[in-house]
């Protein structure tokens, strides 16, 4: 499998820890979005949103959206829970990341610590994001505070989802001592084997 992608995207690292953790070899092909590599007419042609990650397989058909591509990634595995309401509750985590967390804590990180001049330009905008970003911390905090994974009791990809872009939410501005279950939790996925950091490339 071939993955663009950009390395400090937390995005793009779902995709490379879920392929390590499972075994699954991935040729690395960086876009760089801050130059509109994503939106080349060859990019285009795979993933008509332009974005990062996007995979492409052997057979050439190509799959984007990272969460799309981590449940394809797990069918049939430990990250994937057998039980079909545990598989539903991974899927209601990744869809809370992506639509109450990841557009708040992923998007404030990318303004203040990826794009140059990025907190100059969106300073205004930072008391939103943090707002939100913190309301969708609490609400991690709060199922953290009585167990131990997000789906199923068992660590998988509605974790991985999650994991991606909180564990650097600090880069964004946000604070995250206050959330002592968030940390654990934290720790827990660092323990996991196979587990490895945001700058790791096979």
């Amino acid at each position: 499998m071939r993955l663009y992608q950009m390395q400090d995207s937390g995005n793009c690292y779902k995709v490379r820890l879920a392929a390590h953790q499972l075994g699954m070899a991935l040729e690395l092909v960086d876009v760089d979005i801050l130059k509109g590599e994503s939106r080349t007419g060859d990019f285009l042609a795979m993933n008509p949103n332009g974005r990062v990650p996007t995979v492409e397989f052997d057979d050439g058909r190509t799959l984007p959206e990272s969460n799309a591509i981590l449940f394809y990634l797990a069918e049939g595995s430990a990250l994937l829970p057998d039980d079909r309401m545990a598989r539903a509750q991974a899927l209601q985590w990744m869809f809370f990341e992506q639509y109450s967390h990841e557009p708040y804590i992923a998007v404030a990180r990318f303004w203040q610590s990826i794009k140059p001049g990025g907190y100059k330009e969106k300073k205004d905008s930072f008391p939103y994001w943090h707002e939100r970003g913190y309301q969708a911390l609490d609400v991690m905090e709060r199922h953290l505070s009585s167990h131990d994974w997000f789906a199923g009791g068992q660590y998988s990809i509605a974790d991985i989802a999650l994991y991606a872009y909180t564990h650097v939410a600090h880069e964004g501005g946000f604070d995250l001592a206050p959330y002592k279950a968030i940390g654990r939790w934290m720790d827990r996925i660092r323990s996991e084997p196979g587990h490895v950091p945001m700058d790791w490339r096979p």
